[in-house]
């Protein structure tokens, strides 16, 4: 199913250097003595060759392990120099030269030149086979060669398997680092982390070097709209975005020495890189293994274009979302990672959701909407989106705003501002947000000429704040809260606000908590209970009036019009409310009570 990357040569760690060349018994019969170069005693071999005399030196290709008594050579200090210097300048790996034949000490042109080359050149005092060091040698680096082509294959079945199975791409990560028992971290084009692994080692040390490179004032650096064409926007549009963040990026995630790092890219187009940190050598060779499973996430690219935007986004939010880490500073360096800077921003969490019939399929709507949102926060802002894994658990069971239509999953954004920008200034009273006003030009330009009027999307925003813990708060506070009536409206969009609607937002949050639910159950048991009958004089509608009217508590004409009533029947279903209740709805304290139950009850 692969087509393999070219064969790559040996790495150091599987082929036969000059010292496990010296190491050999045949050779160390010899009590070789390094006389010049040690330096260079890992440097590896391409082969050994028996030289005799000056003829052969060129034709030496380099990299070669010299074996020589010396005889043929010059004896006079010019033709040594000039030796020495055709010896060098061949580049061989090192050079063994058997004394007592034609010289008694190595000679000291050749010393110098080894020396400054950084050549070995190793003197045997004792007479040695040399056919059965060549043969010994060659044996050892087929063997090598044979084991690596074995580990290749295996690396390559595995991960023809994993595409004829259609593994996901943070499984591919996984598998690709127990392969090389290292770190393996798999970041897009502009270099977010799309998935990691490293069993046993934590995030902050993994993704350090990607925390760092992230870049908040760099413009199109780690825009939101670097995202590519999985988010609506067309694939020239998304490359272009691809090409301006490279080139304004001013800063790369620098690895540890000792790391590999390979592009991930098909039919000319780079989507990212995979890197492995330091780890054991891998008898395929570590940047062999890299390449072939680079090119298996190249080929899944192509066959999903979608699938590492989700991967990433759904990864961190299961993260923050579960509590699944053990610091702060943990979760921070992921999100860091991963295009989000917290360090001198402003964060928040938001919710998205497209109200009544859109007119189209589901997958269109969710695309128009985070693509809309993306655009409305670059490109100084960055945000991380994902649909909300927990919406048909914890929603369906919670009503909209009375009078309007239910929604679908709504999407969960964490969203990171510099702290002047205007788009997440302080509320105003009866001010439309500046995030929701440019969300909703973003919107006219992407929506279909075919979406019905009425359709609207609904922006719900968090508490903003600074530092990991009031961006943890915001999501969480949000999210509970689900979908309020809106306190203000720009073009499609409606916007219900943390900071306008505290109190719903802080009943919402406890709304889980046993008393809270026993309060609504109670407070409001006469009403759920007519609701829930049936027969002359029930309606069924009394806490979806008694919601109207809570949202207009001074203005019952108002309210009634929410209600979707007549005055007169609005009217009546008022008194029926009072009566069942035993309340005065014109009580501030009544009004107060039944607002915080009606809320915690959803």
């Amino acid at each position: 199913m692969f087509s393999s990357p070219d064969p790559a040569p040996l790495e150091a760690a599987h082929a036969v250097s000059v010292a496990d060349a010296l190491a050999l018994p045949e050779l160390a019969a010899g009590s070789p003595e390094v006389v010049a170069g040690a330096d260079g005693l890992q440097r590896q071999l391409r082969w050994a060759h028996v030289v005799a005399g000056t003829s052969a030196i060129p034709l030496l290709e380099g990299g070669e392990l010299v074996l020589t008594t010396g005889a043929g050579w010059p004896t006079d200090p010019e033709g040594l120099r000039r030796l020495a210097r055709e010896l060098v300048a061949a580049e061989p790996a090192a050079v063994i030269l058997e004394l007592h034949t034609a010289y008694a000490e190595p000679p000291a042109p050749l010393v110098r030149a080894c020396e400054a080359a950084g050549i070995p050149l190793v003197a045997l005092r004792r007479e040695v086979r040399f056919v059965q060091v060549t043969q010994r040698i060659h044996q050892r680096m087929l063997a090598l060669q044979t084991e690596a082509l074995a580990a290749r294959a295996e690396v390559h079945t595995m991960l023809t398997e994993l595409g004829l199975n259609r593994s996901p791409v943070d499984y591919v990560v996984e598998r690709l680092s127990e392969t090389l028992d290292a770190p393996v971290v798999l970041e897009d084009s502009a270099e977010r982390v799309v998935a990691w692994s490293g069993r046993g080692h934590d995030p902050e040390s993994v993704l350090a070097p990607w925390s760092r490179a992230t870049d908040p004032d760099g413009g199109a650096g780690r825009g939101a709209a670097d995202d590519g064409a999985g988010d609506g926007t067309t694939r020239t549009e998304a490359h272009g975005s691809r090409a301006a963040s490279a080139a304004a990026r001013s800063a790369e995630a620098v690895l540890p020495t000792g790391s590999e790092r390979v592009p991930v890219e098909a039919q000319g187009e780079r989507w990212g890189r995979l890197s492995a940190l330091p780890g054991p050598p891998h008898p395929a060779g570590r940047r062999t293994v890299l390449e072939l499973g680079a090119f298996a996430l190249a080929l899944g690219k192509l066959a999903d274009d979608r699938e590492w935007l989700q991967l990433s986004s759904k990864r961190l939010f299961d993260v923050l979302l579960s509590g699944r880490y053990r610091r702060d500073a943990e979760l921070a360096t992921q999100l860091a990672a991963a295009g989000l800077p917290l360090e001198g921003r402003v964060l928040l969490g938001a919710t998205l959701r497209g109200i009544g019939d859109f007119g189209a399929h589901d997958s269109l709507e969710h695309a128009i909407l985070e693509t809309a949102l993306r655009r409305a926060v670059a490109p100084e802002g960055r945000a991380i989106i994902v649909t909300d894994p927990g919406a048909g658990a914890r929603d369906g069971s919670r009503a909209a705003p009375p009078g309007e239509p239910e929604t679908r999953a709504p999407l969960l954004a964490l969203l990171s501002f510099p702290q002047d920008d205007p788009r997440v200034a302080p509320a105003q009273a009866a001010a439309t947000p500046p995030l929701a006003a440019r969300l909703a030009r973003e919107l006219d330009m992407l929506l279909p000429s075919t979406t019905p009027k009425a359709w609207r999307a609904h922006l719900a925003l968090g508490a903003a704040g600074t530092g990991l813990r009031s961006l943890i708060a915001s999501m969480e506070r949000v999210r509970a809260a689900g979908r309020l009536r809106a306190v203000a409206g720009a073009g499609r969009v409606t916007v219900q606000q943390a900071e306008r609607q505290a109190l719903a937002y802080l009943v919402r949050g406890i709304a889980a908590d046993p008393e809270v639910q026993e309060f609504a159950a109670e407070t409001l048991g006469p009403l759920i209970a007519h609701d829930a009958a049936s027969g002359p004089g029930h309606s069924g509608d009394l806490l979806r009036v008694l919601g109207a009217y809570l949202e207009h508590p001074a203005n019952r004409s108002l309210a009634a019009q929410r209600a979707r009533l007549s005055r007169s029947v609005f009217y009546q279903r008022l008194a029926l409310i009072e009566d069942l209740l035993g309340v005065d709805l014109s009580d501030g304290t009544t009004i107060a009570t039944l607002s915080v139950a009606l809320l915690a009850r959803g």
